[in-house]
């Protein structure tokens, strides 16, 4: 009997660890896909800081309830402070008892529960103590001011894999280029170059970014500087003042240099640079399109998608030309040399950019012409910007390029060259995104017949204007949703012409347009790269600075560590718990 006893409570006392074991062998175990942080530097002196962090929490894991953030020093105001999480408001907030300097977010009921994904978004209003004087070696008519910063970062024993990790920092909105300077980071797995231009509100940013981060190693230093009368000189401190010299480059190669080997290296250097050069002019985009939002942005127009993708200028200023020529509100009348004649009265349903498109085109002055379809571009550059704030351009991007492919599928699998056609009109301006457009255009036509858009007569001056019968389909303006069916009885007869030379009309037409508009191209959107997208200055350059950060010190100081965790240690450099 008692050994029976014995059994039986054996049993019960194994079923019973059974159940409970689980409960407490649950453990903090999660990876961050992107962390982006951006640091405003505001006309008082003061920063903010904002976070959007992406916490995908692993299988098994303990729910991840808390999110301690460090900060650079203690010298922040906690009501000015605001955080969510999955969109919904946390009011948790307090002083973290795991990071010197630093908050914690209670997640409460909206805990990230084990396998879940959770994005935490964070603003600092007000953060202090951020700036130091940052003067020349050499002569200088005024003082610089420097500041650096490290993004939070989380326990190694309890984050893992790698994290899309992107940090921007926006200057006094007052600053202008070519004031301002970016420090570089030493231990960055990214480019050590940062992307520059403008954002939302026409502040010069610095941006790095990389998919090879660590989410429990500390970056630093992002940092910049610029001239210290764009903030009151009460909040540039003086203190920890070295000098951070950047130029070792060539005092350690020239002396080692022979006078043949130096030339090799100059000429490698000078193609190097060119050629870098080039392909820096043809990016156009500003850095705040690339900072990543969260969901797709969806009813953009191909055009703006182009600019999304950042397509060659001159094949956005062909889009722009067939959507208008669509809408009957311009006709090329000659190629060579090109001459467009836009309508004297224009359609309401024009664009913005359109609009302005077909204003430049009505000045007879070539250099006029071009400065205004340049400005026309930067306006369109800087209105999609605004247009991608807090969509992910990521996710915006596959949206699109998903279409594109279906829309080319549209063409290919038409059995007919009538359908074919029709497809083809109805698909064109999204075709038109394909990199291979001239190419797979001369594919999909092959020796034909084929029938053109109803509107190519005003495209191609070759092509008489198309006659009209009272029987049968009629066709009207493919619309930004699609094409339209007119209510007219009415039908155009569409141009037909054989495959190679419907090709030939389709990509001689673009090629003369880009050569008769923009002539070289690298000229033409470099002077929108210098307003959208401005070449980045590096303390590298030849100036040797004195920063308080001394290229490696957070503005400061303190630990920028972070646990997504409640009641683990988070052991960080430079304190910790």
């Amino acid at each position: 009997m008692k050994k029976m006893q014995r059994v039986l409570f054996a049993l019960v006392l194994i079923a019973v660890l059974i159940v409970i074991t689980p409960v407490y062998a649950q453990d903090y175990s999660f990876s961050v896909p992107s962390l982006t942080s951006d640091v405003y530097i505001n006309e008082d002196g003061t920063a903010s800081i904002e976070y959007l962090i992406v916490f995908q929490n692993d299988a098994g894991a303990h729910p991840i309830d808390y999110v301690d953030i460090g900060m650079p020093s203690d010298a922040y105001d906690m009501g000015s402070i605001t955080a969510t999480i999955n969109g919904e408001p946390i009011t948790d907030i307090a002083d973290s008892p795991y990071v010197d300097y630093g908050f914690a977010l209670g997640l409460g009921a909206n805990s990230i529960p084990a396998g879940q994904q959770g994005t935490v978004y964070v603003r600092v209003g007000t953060v202090r103590d951020m700036l130091f004087v940052a003067t020349e070696d050499k002569e200088k008519t005024e003082t610089y001011t420097s500041f650096n910063f490290s993004p939070t970062y989380f326990d190694g024993s309890i984050s893992h894999g790698n994290t899309e990790l992107t940090v921007t920092l926006h200057l006094p909105a007052a600053v202008v280029d070519p004031e301002p300077t970016y420090i570089p980071p030493k231990n960055f797995p990214g480019d050590s170059v940062p992307l520059a231009g403008m954002d939302d509100q026409n502040r010069i940013v610095y941006q790095w970014s990389t998919t090879d981060a660590k989410p429990s190693t500390e970056y630093r230093p992002f940092g910049a500087t610029f001239p210290a009368r764009y903030v009151p000189t009460s909040t540039v401190s003086t203190d920890n003042v070295v000098t951070v010299n950047n130029n070792s480059f060539w005092s350690v190669l020239l002396p080692i240099c022979c006078f043949g080997g130096f030339i090799g290296l100059f000429v490698l250097i000078v193609v190097f640079t060119i050629k870098a050069s080039k392909k820096r002019k043809m990016k156009y985009l500003p850095p705040k399109i690339a900072v990543e939002g969260m969901g797709i942005k969806r009813g953009l127009t191909p055009v703006e998608v182009g600019i999304l993708m950042e397509q060659p200028m001159d094949k956005i200023l062909t889009m722009i030309l067939f959507s208008s020529m669509q809408k009957e509100a311009a006709q090329i009348i000659s190629r060579d040399p090109l001459e467009v004649k836009v309508e004297d009265t224009l359609p309401e349903d024009l664009r913005p950019y359109e609009k302005e498109f077909l204003e430049a085109f009505r000045l007879t002055d070539k250099r006029a012409r071009t400065k205004a379809l340049q400005d026309m571009m930067v306006s369109l550059v800087k209105s999609v910007s605004e247009k991608m704030k807090g969509f992910s351009r990521k996710e915006t991007l596959a949206y699109y390029k998903d279409i594109m492919q279906k829309a080319w599928q549209q063409v290919e699998d038409a059995d007919t060259p009538e359908v074919r056609g029709e497809r083809y009109q109805e698909q064109m301006d999204w075709t038109m995104l394909d990199k291979d457009y001239d190419q797979r255009t001369r594919n999909v036509f092959g020796t034909g017949p084929v029938f053109m858009p109803w509107w190519w007569w005003r495209a191609d001056p070759t092509i008489g204007r198309p006659s009209t019968a009272s029987v049968g389909r009629s066709v009207s303006p493919t619309s930004a949703k699609g094409p339209s069916t007119s209510s007219k009885t009415t039908t155009i007869h569409l141009p037909n012409l054989a495959g190679s030379s419907a090709a030939a009309s389709v990509v001689g037409t673009v090629q003369a347009f880009s050569a008769g508009v923009v002539g070289n191209l690298t000229s033409f959107t470099d002077k929108i790269t210098n307003k959208t997208n401005p070449v980045p200055v590096s303390t590298s350059s030849g100036r040797s600075f004195h920063s308080s950060s001394g290229g490696g010190h957070i503005s400061g100081g303190g630990c920028a560590c972070a646990c997504a965790c409640a009641g683990c240690a988070c052991a960080c450099a430079g304190g910790g718990r």
